[in-house]
């Protein structure tokens, strides 16, 4: 019997998948529970359909991040912080500031939880980062850290 799984099931497949299972296990579990929708002809025909858009759309998207990669790649956006003494910054640059520099900057918006520092950045200087742009697409930048 083929099913649409609607969650996640272990040793079955992950939500969206079509699978093969048993007869009983697909009509006494799987849709009893509501982890699945039985794969009748329609439903595995709009399931098809959706996975045409989904391909579509995930195209589009990894176009955009290698094109966003090649126009930011390289490149150094500037923080501008209070220190003290010596240089030392009071707390420590967040991704959160680097994520507004890169929009302000450079006109490209990402999301702080995608910024990848080697290292915490607690000092005047240039410190290199990453930036996860799409699943296996990230670009090398470097933030310059001055006193403002």
């Amino acid at each position: 019997m083929k099913v649409i799984l609607l969650q996640d099931v272990n040793k079955v497949g992950v939500k969206g998948d079509l699978v093969e299972v048993s007869d009983g296990f697909g009509r006494n579990f799987l849709i009893k529970k509501g982890m699945a929708a039985e794969g009748t002809e329609s439903k595995v025909r709009e399931w098809e359909e959706n996975q045409k858009v989904r391909k579509n759309r995930e195209a589009k998207l990894e176009q955009s991040a290698v094109e966003t990669r090649k126009k930011i790649g390289g490149k150094r956006v500037t923080v501008l912080v209070n220190t003290g003494e010596e240089g030392r910054i009071f707390g420590s640059v967040t991704t959160g500031q680097i994520a507004e520099a890169l929009k302000g900057q450079l006109g490209t918006e990402v999301d702080k939880h995608d910024i990848k520092l080697d290292e915490a950045v607690k000092n005047v200087g240039v410190y290199p980062f990453k930036v996860r742009l799409h699943a296996g697409i990230e670009a090398s930048l470097s933030v310059e850290v001055k006193a403002g």
